[in-house]
């Protein structure tokens, strides 16, 4: 097979597992998150109709033991499904800003819709190589990918400055709301100080609000990986990506130094403005 086709093929693949991918309603039980040596109950989810995985990063313990603000950074899956009723909601958490992780074939799907007032973003992580795209159907190769790749890098870098310095909650989101925004959020939850157990229960969340299973019959081949693993994570994908940061930059204060661009007046303004 030619790579043309072999990119076709994950790109068809990709197209199914959006079409696929479940919404359900997250149910009345909250989430168990572990944050140091205590167990704690939080309902993180927005309760939005059409996004099961929209969920605030807030409340978690950061540096010098102050707690990440709430309301000010959500992360979710994808915003094509969301009701007016989850629109009026999003307008009225003062949500201005949101960013779009995914690549073009799954906007041109699934077009965002946003709530009144906010401006869209777009920040494509791994579609704009394409040389990325057959990574997808691999998850341990993608979280290198959105590790090592100078467009990931500066997808993440814009999406960390855009937190920093927008009036307002910020809400970013991938279509699963799992790996992209996954990433995203270990990243900043690690340098608001949170600690790794923590920042690892909190990607391991969306298991629980997506259901873990996929809708929809079981497909043969590349589409049938990629739908499987469009509604779960596993704890050896995130550690994937932490192993490159060491790896590759030697520790993670590098990484988000000269793998992101941050500069140390970021992280401060980003400490400031997110921890209370």
């Amino acid at each position: 097979m030619s790579n043309r086709m072999k990119k076709s093929a994950v790109v068809f693949a990709l197209a199914g597992a959006i079409a696929l991918s479940p919404v359900p309603a997250f149910a009345d039980g909250s989430p168990t998150v572990t944050s140091g040596p205590e167990s704690v109950v939080i309902d993180r989810s927005l309760h939005l109709e059409g996004a099961s995985n929209a969920r605030d990063i807030g409340g978690y313990l950061g540096d010098g033991g102050r707690s990440v603000r709430s309301g000010m950074v959500l992360r979710s899956n994808a915003l094509d499904k969301l009701t007016p009723a989850d629109l009026a909601k999003l307008h009225s958490m003062n949500v201005t800003s949101v960013i779009d992780f995914r690549s073009i074939v799954e906007r041109v799907i699934a077009p965002d819709k946003i709530p009144a007032g906010a401006t869209g973003h777009w920040l494509d992580v791994i579609g704009g190589n394409p040389a990325n795209l057959p990574a997808m159907a691999n998850m341990p190769d993608m979280y290198r990918i959105m590790v090592t790749d100078p467009g990931a890098g500066k997808a993440f870098h814009d999406a960390l400055i855009n937190v920093e310095v927008t009036d307002g909650a910020v809400m970013y989101h991938c279509t699963s709301g799992k790996d992209r925004t996954g990433w995203m959020t270990a990243v900043l939850l690690t340098i608001l100080g949170v600690d790794r157990e923590t920042v690892n229960a909190d990607y391991m969340l969306s298991n629980q609000y997506l259901g873990g299973t996929s809708s929809g019959p079981t497909l043969p081949g590349s589409l049938g990986t990629i739908v499987s693993q469009s509604s779960r994570v596993e704890q050896s994908w995130l550690d994937a990506s932490f192993a490159t940061v060491d790896q590759k930059f030697g520790n993670f204060d590098n990484y988000v130094r000269q793998g992101l661009g941050l500069t140390d007046a970021d992280i401060a303004s980003l400490h400031a403005k997110l921890l209370n």
